[in-house]
């Protein structure tokens, strides 16, 4: 039996090892970034929701809610430490660079709860 160790984009999630990887980096860099806010103080109040690698590990995107573009630029510096602590805690190829960006989900998700709150339930609805 033969497999195909072919990947692409599209289908990296449905690889368990990114999967997985994914998962432990969402954990690292949140555990990152909550040591730095307790240091610092400066990034209380975001959340890191996701992280997607490329299959081939060369970079990651971190979604992050309620991120302002102070909290960016203060990760952006950080990146590099950030990416240390990574290169720290585990075992990979190579440690794939960090880009941050706003997580739209959460926004998203929030912006329909609000409308769902407005929504007056009609007299004759069950």
């Amino acid at each position: 039996m033969s497999v195909s160790r072919r990947s692409n984009k599209r289908n990296a999630p449905n690889y368990p090892r990114v999967a997985r990887v994914n998962e432990l980096l969402r954990e690292i860099v949140a555990e990152a970034i909550e040591r730095i806010a307790d240091e610092d103080n400066f990034l209380e109040l975001i959340t890191v929701t996701a992280v997607e690698t490329e299959p081939n590990l060369s970079s990651a995107t971190v979604f992050i809610s309620n991120l302002s573009d102070s909290h960016l630029s203060s990760l952006e510096k950080l990146r590099t430490k950030i990416q240390g602590q990574i290169a720290s805690q585990v075992h990979l190829k190579r440690t794939p660079q960090l880009r941050f960006v706003q997580d739209g989900g959460v926004a998203n998700g929030d912006r329909i709860e609000e409308i769902l709150r407005r929504i007056t339930p009609h007299k004759y609805d069950l």
